[in-house]
């Protein structure tokens, strides 16, 4: 007996330090590169490479001729309106598409969620020049409202499985008692299962608000003039030139770009618990 328990306290302690040793280097892989780029957008002077260098002197100069000498400014309210949009649209479709597959039964609703995995598997590289036609013969080359039909239109497809899972977990028990009690199929939706989805609507959003933050490819590709452009496509323009590098530059406004997916993320974290606790008690 004293060994079997003195070999559960060895699994234990060796199951422990695995976990914290593979935590703690995932940690140094996120941290480091973040400790850099802050270093490199508070450093006094301009650099030509980033360099982790706690001990040189700070200052906001950096972000101060972000919004003076540069169109920061407008490239940073191009990304908002963008990731707004693009949010609001894509949670609005997706949950409603992924209700509806969850509930309903209806002819075609197999065929149409194998195409829509069908349609995840092309990836965007495949599908530029189709945009670039398309953006042509509709005249919306260097257009948001494209673009984020775009962003909208590439999140549809596997989000919509997503919610379908997730509508699929919250008991279809509560749908008919409802009804019994005369609530409509709206009513059902609204009040019923949507607040029980909480958890997966939140994510759902800071998914699609994250996308035109981090998108390159997409927005280089459609958007033409220079303060028409997106965060992402405008700060690569300070370190495009070898020669002419803006890396202080180019990380201040990496930092700022961060702020607003930082600040939904702690508005919209109370759903992920708060969601979860009410769907397993309701449920």
């Amino acid at each position: 007996m004293k060994e079997l328990m003195k070999n559960q306290k060895f699994t234990r302690f060796w199951n422990r330090f695995f976990t914290y040793a593979f935590l703690i280097l995932l940690s140094v892989i996120i941290i480091y590169p973040l400790l850099i780029t802050a270093s490199s957008a508070f450093k006094e002077s301009n650099i030509v490479s980033f360099q982790l260098d706690l001990h040189s002197n700070w200052t906001l100069d950096n972000f101060r001729q972000l919004f003076t000498n540069t169109l920061y400014p407008e490239w940073y309210k191009n990304t908002l309106i963008i990731a707004v949009a693009t949010m609001v649209l894509q949670v609005v479709i997706v949950t409603l598409a992924g209700y509806t597959y969850s509930r309903y039964r209806f002819k075609g609703r197999k065929y149409s969620l194998v195409f829509f995995l069908i349609i995840q598997m092309v990836p965007t590289m495949a599908a530029l020049t189709a945009f670039y036609v398309l953006a042509n013969i509709l005249n919306a080359l260097d257009t948001y409202w494209f673009l984020t039909l775009l962003y909208v239109g590439g999140g549809i497809p596997m989000n919509t499985w997503l919610m379908k899972g997730y509508f699929d977990t919250v008991p279809r028990d509560l749908d008919e008692s409802a009804r019994i009690d005369g609530a409509g199929h709206l009513r059902v939706f609204w009040q019923i299962v949507l607040p029980l989805v909480k958890p997966m609507l939140a994510v759902q959003a800071l998914w699609a608000f994250m996308g035109p933050f981090g998108d390159y490819l997409l927005a280089k590709f459609l958007l033409r003039m220079p303060e028409h452009l997106t965060v992402a496509v405008g700060l690569q323009q300070f370190i495009s030139n070898p020669t002419q590098q803006k890396v202080a530059l180019f990380a201040a406004g990496a930092i700022l770009a961060a702020l607003p997916i930082c600040i939904l993320f702690f508005f919209l974290q109370k759903n992920f618990v708060s969601g979860l606790t009410s769907g397993g008690t309701k449920g």
